[in-house]
């Protein structure tokens, strides 16, 4: 024993007090170099079979033999509080010796009580309940360590070691609580006291360290970062409605306003009014702008020349027989221009719905932002701002104060709901602009110098009908089936054939307006007759025709609408005679619905040899 603690005593010094050997006969020897004197200073009778260390080194208390440590104990010597760690050696199965170190505890009883997180504080304990370092553990004058399971019944003792019996009850159920967490859960909650508890184990000695923080002391700082991220988030909500609002006011409104106007102009006879829309954006805007100056220069033209036709139309009647070949190829090319600029009225009048849609989207969006109930955001600042003192109190005892949260709550989700419905009209802006895109597409398709008969694909032509009338049976909330036949192209006059399914499309709609919005239904049918010809068919579920007027029904200015005309139907029925084919109508009556057909000769292009 002298020989081992003569050559690695020295050495186990640097992180050791002391390093000593216990023989199983009682016998002590011990490198002590801070106290050589130790062993002269013990009292008479002094026994280490009396020590824990001396009996976890028993092979009947240590049948794995391995290294054990002992609990907490005042050396009777330097009167300071250490803890021992003790190995068993065996030689040849037999227990020769004990080797143990003593490890003061003064530095980690101070740094467990000391170093902690701003409000809370560390506990650090036994399995089996013996305390070791707590804030109010007072220990000088002890000499023996606190246990939280026996002591805590003893008021005196634990008023004496603890300061109060109320400090006893409390560590108790901190120890409870860490005793019955589950298996790696670190995180624990101490509701009773309103405390969480943070919890690990420290190697070697295995015992518990316990931080204890107050519930306070966490949500403080979560109330006022909360605060201040909503009231970043209202200033960031403040700054996207204010910028939102100047895009639309530049970018959307006033080039809407001014095609409206231009429109309106234009249909006065005032065709100047073009030179006031912005033809240089490159947006869906910008190309309405210019396709609508491009049109608004072509009615002019033609306006004009209607004009001189008219003037020199009275110089012109004696040389009527000799230009009759030009005056009749005169004729058929004004045919044409008619039925383009049938179109074309068409594609204004879409236009014009479309741009009512995207301007009254844009006021119910501007409304919105109005109404916006940010009012009450200032009012809560004030009111936090005045309380800012006993904000806590204020938020838990006073009346309007617990209503706040609540209130502030509801008052978010009104404002992300008001925000929702803003984003959503902003995407029926949008959904709305690239309509008009795509019917300025459709008629610049067919604005381009036509022949007579030329190859038409027949499901195209009934597809930009229906693109063409998209607006309004969107806004009629009008359902569209289709059950049309793949058939190659035919060949035919296309312009007349999309005038006439045009107004069959545009007369369905409005057939509909006496059905329920989520009953409205428009079929389109498209198939190939055993007769050879083409039958396209267009079946609404409206108001019918009654059987007095179905002999009517296609007679020049007859319409059963107010702000009618009562030209379509004649005009589709003139032109699909001339087309080679028929216009029929077909009603059960009065609130049955009705089904236009339009048959025509079946004539495929044929393909070169």
């Amino acid at each position: 024993m002298y020989d081992v603690l003569t050559r690695y005593g020295p050495a186990f010094h640097i992180r050791f007090r002391t390093t000593f050997v216990t023989l199983p006969e009682g016998a002590l020897l011990g490198y002590l170099p801070g106290a050589p004197t130790w062993s002269q200073e013990l009292k008479a009778g002094f026994s280490t079979a009396g020590y824990e260390d001396f009996e976890i080194g028993l092979p009947q208390n240590n049948p794995q033999r391995q290294t054990r440590w002992t609990g907490i104990y005042k050396e009777p010597v330097s009167r300071k509080w250490m803890v021992s760690v003790s190995t068993p050696v065996d030689v040849d199965g037999r227990h020769v010796a004990t080797i143990g170190h003593d490890v003061l505890l003064d530095e980690l009883m101070a740094r467990t009580i000391n170093d902690h997180l701003p409000g809370a504080y560390n506990v650090l304990f036994r399995d089996d309940g013996q305390l070791i370092a707590h804030p109010a553990l007072k220990l000088e004058s002890a000499t023996s360590p606190y246990n939280i399971l026996s002591d805590t019944e003893q008021p005196d003792l634990a008023a004496s070691r603890l300061g109060a019996q109320e400090n006893a009850t409390h560590l108790r159920s901190i120890f409870e609580r860490v005793k019955n967490r589950a298996s790696g859960q670190t995180m624990l909650e101490l509701p009773e006291y309103g405390e969480y508890i943070g919890m690990t184990r420290l190697q070697g000695p295995g015992w518990n360290l316990a931080t204890v923080l107050p519930r306070s002391v966490v949500s403080q700082p979560a109330i006022l970062g909360s605060r201040y991220v909503l009231l970043l988030g209202i200033v960031s909500l403040l700054l996207e409605l204010a910028i939102m609002y100047q895009v639309l006011q530049q970018q959307i409104s006033h080039p809407l306003k001014a095609l409206t106007q231009a429109t309106d102009k234009v249909a006065a006879g005032d065709f100047t009014c073009s030179v006031s829309l912005n033809t240089a954006r490159r947006d869906e805007l910008g190309q309405l702008a210019s396709a609508f100056q491009l049109m608004a220069n072509e009615v002019q033209r033609r306006e004009e020349a209607l004009r001189q036709a008219n003037e020199g139309l009275e110089q012109r009647v004696d040389e009527r027989t000799r230009e009759l070949k030009e005056v009749h190829m005169h004729l058929v090319q004004t045919a044409r221009q008619a039925g383009m600029a049938e179109i074309a009225t068409n594609v204004l009048h879409n236009v014009g719905n479309v741009l009512n849609s995207v301007y009254t989207s844009a006021q119910v969006a501007k409304e919105r932002m109005t109404g916006m109930k940010l009012e009450h955001v200032s009012r809560v600042a004030h009111m936090l701002e005045e309380r800012r003192g006993d904000l806590q109190v204020f938020l838990t005892q006073d009346e309007r104060g617990r209503h706040l949260l609540p209130f502030m709550n509801k008052l978010g989700e009104n404002l992300l709901e008001e925000r929702q419905e803003i984003v959503s009209l902003l995407e029926d802006v949008g959904r709305y602009t690239e309509h008009i895109g795509d019917i300025v597409k459709v008629q610049q398709n067919y604005a381009r110098t036509p022949r007579l008969h030329e190859p038409v694909q027949l499901a195209e032509l009934v597809e930009d009908a229906l693109r063409i009338n998209s607006a309004g049976l969107s806004r009629h909330q009008v359902k569209v089936q289709r059950h049309m036949v793949s058939l190659p192209p035919v060949m035919s006059d296309k312009h007349k054939m999309l005038m006439i399914l045009v107004n069959l499309v545009s007369n369905a709609k409005y057939a509909m307006d006496t059905v329920a919005p989520s009953e409205r239904l428009l079929t389109v049918t498209m198939e190939q007759t055993p007769a050879n010809s083409v039958r396209i068919q267009v079946h609404d579920n409206g108001m019918g025709i009654a059987p007095e007027m179905m002999t009517r029904i296609f007679q020049y200015g007859f319409t059963t609408r107010e702000e009618g005309h009562g030209f379509g139907l004649h005009s589709s029925a003139l032109a699909a005679q001339e087309l080679g084919g028929s216009l029929t109508v077909h009603s059960a009556g009065p609130g049955q619905g009705a089904t236009f057909t339009l048959e025509l000769p079946y004539s495929p292009v044929q393909k070169p040899a």
